[in-house]
């Protein structure tokens, strides 16, 4: 059942100034394609590759060395940034092939949009990678910033959130995630999160922290009162 169902609304919605949006599972639509690029490394290496997505979900997480970590990969044989490399050079040419906007997205920005909240795009994705992915979509037009990270190595991004929240002085956020990383963000800048369950993280693995937990991005400007 969505929690939508058993909660009521956030808040009201002009007491947003902005809604902040992961981009990788939240927007963009590139599960399948991250869990076959990290078994086809995993299968080169011969080690155990994930059977399904259920078991990607349990084991991804962030930073994302934690998650080679997790999978036995051997940093003393091959450096996490030779590693991170390599599966860049694969997820980059298959997303683009591949993977597009989770189903609805279109229609959920441009009616924010036409609320009135600013909306902008934060990844720990590199910078160069982000805007080439957001700029193949006409809907990301709505957003005013698109904030990256200076690398491929997936730290995190709330030092990025932190640096954006002061700059552009934002009064009261919504970040709108996929995994439990992204609620670490929203607490560590003082924001709303609301997790959508289709992305890198599974309902039942996002629900451990406690955050509204929607099924499907279209469910969202309801939820939030738009």
């Amino acid at each position: 059942m969505n929690d939508i169902l058993t909660q009521s609304k956030i808040m009201n919605p002009k007491q947003f100034s902005h809604i902040i949006w992961d981009w990788n599972g939240t927007l963009l639509d590139d599960v399948h394609c991250c869990f076959e690029c990290i078994n086809r490394m995993l299968a080169r290496r011969g080690l155990k590759t994930l059977e399904n997505l259920e078991e990607y979900h349990g084991v991804f997480t962030f930073p994302v060395i934690g998650y080679y970590k997790k999978l036995g990969f051997d940093f003393e044989k091959e450096p996490f940034e030779e590693l991170s490399v390599e599966y860049m050079d694969s997820y980059v040419h298959k997303a683009q092939a591949e993977c597009g906007l989770h189903r609805n997205t279109e229609i959920v920005l441009a009616r924010i949009a036409e609320s009135g909240i600013r909306q902008v795009v934060l990844s720990a994705s590199k910078s160069d990678i982000l805007k080439e992915q957001t700029h193949r979509f006409p809907a990301c037009s709505v957003f005013e910033e698109i904030l990256g990270n200076d690398n491929i190595y997936a730290n995190g991004k709330i030092e990025i959130a932190l640096d954006y929240i002061c700059r552009a002085k934002v009064q009261k956020a919504l970040l709108v995630g996929d995994t439990l990383h992204d609620h670490e963000v929203a607490r560590a800048i003082g924001a709303d999160c609301v997790l959508i369950a289709n992305g890198h993280h599974s309902r039942s693995v996002l629900r451990q922290c406690g955050a509204a937990v929607l099924d499907d991005i279209a469910l969202l400007p309801d939820y939030i009162g738009i």
